[in-house]
């Protein structure tokens, strides 16, 4: 039976591999239903005046979560989903406020999360981490836009501020990518995590799993550290690289679970478990993070550098 499951992950890594690929390099819009475009449609976070989500929920139909902070003297965002999301985003900030985009802030380098860059940097300042400039002009090719990258780049913390509004950016560490930021909005103690912490199911019902982006610095030993920091940051609601509105107890248990998955690797690693054993080994079905094998491989390839 496990070696059956294991087959299917290997299969559902592939046709994951392959779909993320061909986004990647073709960035086409999808057709979707119009139960699916509701849920995408922005709307204000309950409680917390001025600002209002742009939903995501996944890395393939509907991008990364987009925060919308406006305020009377400009508008801040965090992040903007495809290449081919500007006009959309544009026209529903537009229907809440007439103020412009002054500010975008990328919470990483994936397509899914800053594949507007190029049309906001027309505009508006667009800032990242140092690592998010970096990647971007590393993994520039023929299908790839260089002109992504953001002009404006920090080390480890910057703030912007659009009249009464005010986004800190913070770099805690290593994780999903080496160049993650977690942006807190402190006056309504609010923070979007990017893909540091994710949660629930895609758009099309399949349930979202951490991923480790090795390809650009990331790592999973670190991960739960950086989630500590993280969690010492003064807020009360979260927004999700992908995923709904949730609290900081959802934090601590994404943050709890990936160091579970972590210490029974470990575990298995120091009771010599081998890398081609080490997936069929380990028992993470109380997890709920459907891991193919070769991502369970990788972070064993890590684990075993030390």
């Amino acid at each position: 039976m496990k070696t059956s499951i294991n087959g299917f992950l290997v299969l559902l890594g592939a046709v994951f591999l392959l779909s993320f690929l061909g986004l990647v390099t073709a960035q086409q819009r999808p057709v979707l239903t119009p139960e699916q475009l509701q849920r995408l449609t922005i709307r204000p976070v309950p409680g917390k005046e001025g600002l209002y989500l742009l939903p995501g929920f996944d890395g393939g139909l509907s991008g990364g979560n987009v925060a919308v902070r406006v305020s009377e003297q400009g508008v801040i965002i965090v992040d903007n989903k495809f290449a081919y999301s500007y006009d959309d985003i544009t026209r529903q900030v537009a229907s809440v406020t007439d103020q412009p985009i002054r500010y975008v802030l990328n919470t990483h380098h994936h397509f899914d999360h800053a594949g507007s860059n190029p049309d906001f940097k027309r505009t508006a300042q667009v800032i990242g981490h140092d690592n998010v400039r970096v990647n971007m002009l590393r993994n520039a090719g023929p299908s790839a836009d260089p002109t992504g990258a953001p002009p404006m780049t920090f080390s480890d913390k910057t703030s912007v501020h659009a009249g009464e509004a005010t986004a800190e950016a913070y770099h805690l560490g290593c994780g999903h990518t080496n160049g993650d930021s977690v942006i807190l909005f402190p006056d309504l103690g609010v923070v979007h995590t990017g893909d540091l912490f994710i949660w629930g199911n895609r758009l099309d019902g399949s349930t979202l799993a951490p991923f480790i982006d090795y390809d650009n610095g990331g790592c999973a030993r670190d991960w739960t550290a950086t989630l500590d920091g993280l969690l010492a940051l003064d807020f009360d609601t979260v927004i999700p690289g992908h995923g709904p509105l949730l609290g900081k107890a959802e934090v601590r248990i994404f943050r709890d679970k990936f160091d579970h998955l972590q210490r029974r690797i470990q575990a298995l690693i120091d009771a010599g478990v081998g890398r081609d054993e080490i997936a069929s080994r380990l028992d993470i079905e109380d997890l709920n993070w459907p891991l193919a094998p070769e991502r369970i491989q990788a972070i064993f390839d890590e684990f075993s550098e030390d």
